[in-house]
């Protein structure tokens, strides 16, 4: 293990100043209601409690669920696949939104070694979910009024299994409360935002097919393939698409 004092440096959020102490970075967040205790975590070598392994399950299986999806060889679940991993892990998410914050036992986060390529799982996605990769949404509902954005799935999935990993590792080394801080913290910053994003996108090609809706065309400027289809060939792909998987004629 590196010298702590000298090669490691304080948990902070993406993107933030390196001097920020992870013990205070919520500290500025609007107040909630007490949340439930937070779940007893054990020191390195001992046996996690009830509730990391199954926030650890959750997170492993979305992983693997997602890289095997990613590989194409059922197309046509694709989409009722994701859209089932993507729900269960926002159940995941949710249990650790709502305990009390964990709070690791070093105040410096060990070395997780080098973060996990995710291009290949990006374009493997982009590549299956073609049609219907690009979604529009508004990023906050509590936010100022602002014009819907153009999103990937393929992006946002390949981001959040990258984010769930760095977890990943820190709990297979024996390091549970360090992945239970990890995955609390980038559910409240960033995975939650965008697994919830993504559901809504995936429900909205669902509730199009089923009830004979065609999807809009995209505004002006919004979508960010190009790829020399039309709106109108885009949308004629992505119904398409959807009612094969789901078994129904069009």
């Amino acid at each position: 293990m590196s010298d702590r004092t000298i090669n490691q440096q304080p948990h902070t959020p993406h993107q933030a100043g390196p001097e920020q102490d992870r013990r205070t970075a919520q500290d500025d967040a609007p107040h909630v209601p007490p949340a439930p205790q937070a779940p007893h975590t054990h020191g390195h070598g001992s046996e996690p409690d009830d509730f990391a392994v199954q926030i650890a399950d959750s997170v492993e299986s979305f992983v693997l669920s997602v890289t095997e999806v990613a590989k194409g060889d059922e197309p046509g679940s694709a989409v009722s696949l994701l859209l089932l991993e993507v729900s269960q892990l926002l159940l995941a998410g949710g249990r650790l939104g709502a305990i009390e914050d964990v709070v690791p036992e070093d105040r410096f986060e060990p070395d997780a070694g080098p973060e996990p390529d995710g291009e290949q799982l990006r374009e493997r996605l982009a590549e299956l979910l073609a049609p219907i990769d690009v979604y529009h949404e508004v990023f906050d509902p509590y936010g100022p009024p602002e014009k819907p954005n153009a999103f990937r799935i393929s992006d946002d999935l390949a981001g959040v299994v990258g984010e769930l990993q760095h977890g990943l590792t820190h709990y297979r080394e024996g390091r549970v409360s360090e992945a239970l801080w990890w995955w609390q913290f980038s559910y409240l910053s960033n995975w939650g935002t965008t697994c919830t994003a993504v559901l809504r996108a995936l429900q909205s090609l669902i509730a199009h097919v089923r009830l004979d809706s065609p999807i809009g065309a995209a505004p002006d400027g919004a979508d960010t393939d190009n790829d020399g289809l039309t709106d109108e060939q885009l949308e004629q792909q992505a119904g398409d698409l959807m009612a094969a998987e789901l078994g129904l004629g069009r």
